[in-house]
């Protein structure tokens, strides 16, 4: 009895290690891909701003997805992302004015102010999405985010492409890489149990 207990415990250990490392390698994997194709937008996911101006993990999303936007990937830029209690003004709008200020005209930028987590600003732009008609979406987040992001966007019934941003603080250092990828796994193991998320903006 007690054999077949220690063999029972065994199994589930190996295949807890098997489940975290495979997704680990998969958030690693989605990290290193950059899909970028022409679609009908680019979304760039919020992070934390200033009295309307973007930290320096959300202008570096801002700044690919401007890349993007220059190349002719897409006519549109979605920026998403709510507000804390007592700011100004949401992500979306410090994303947007960021965009304005960089040269995108405003008719080419849609802000969807809501959200404090990624699945929160995911539901709000499906309903964008679904509005407008759009086929599919260039998602712009840190490397390390986009296997959770592109996951959500399917549940939601999205088409999406993957084109991280390599630069800001997100991808500064090895070990700033490592705690990403370990805190994603986690967060990409609770969504896909749980259905939620247990995020709250950082950056």
């Amino acid at each position: 009895m007690i054999r077949w207990l220690i063999r029972g415990v065994s199994a589930v250990v190996v295949a807890a290690v098997l489940v975290v490392g495979g997704t680990a390698y998969a958030v690693w994997k989605q990290a290193r891909a950059d899909e970028r194709a022409p679609g009908d937008a680019i979304l760039v996911l919020g992070s934390a701003q200033y009295d309307g101006v973007p930290s320096p993990v959300f202008e570096a999303r801002l700044d690919h997805a401007l890349a993007l936007y220059n190349e002719g990937l897409a006519p549109t830029v979605v920026t998403v992302g709510g507000k804390q209690d007592g700011d100004r003004f949401t992500e979306a709008e410090a994303g947007a004015q960021w965009l304005q200020d960089e040269g995108v005209p405003a008719e080419a930028i849609v802000p969807v102010g809501t959200g404090s987590n990624t699945l929160d600003s995911m539901q709000a732009v499906a309903e964008v999405y679904a509005d407008r008609g759009w086929g599919s979406l260039i998602v712009v987040t840190d490397p390390w985010h986009e296997l959770r992001a592109n996951r959500i966007a399917a549940d939601l019934g999205m088409s999406t492409l993957s084109s991280p941003t390599r630069q800001g603080p997100a991808v500064f250092t090895r070990e700033t890489q490592a705690r990403a990828i370990f805190r994603e796994t986690a967060a990409y193991l609770y969504y896909r149990l749980t259905g939620s998320t247990p995020e709250d903006r950082i950056g």
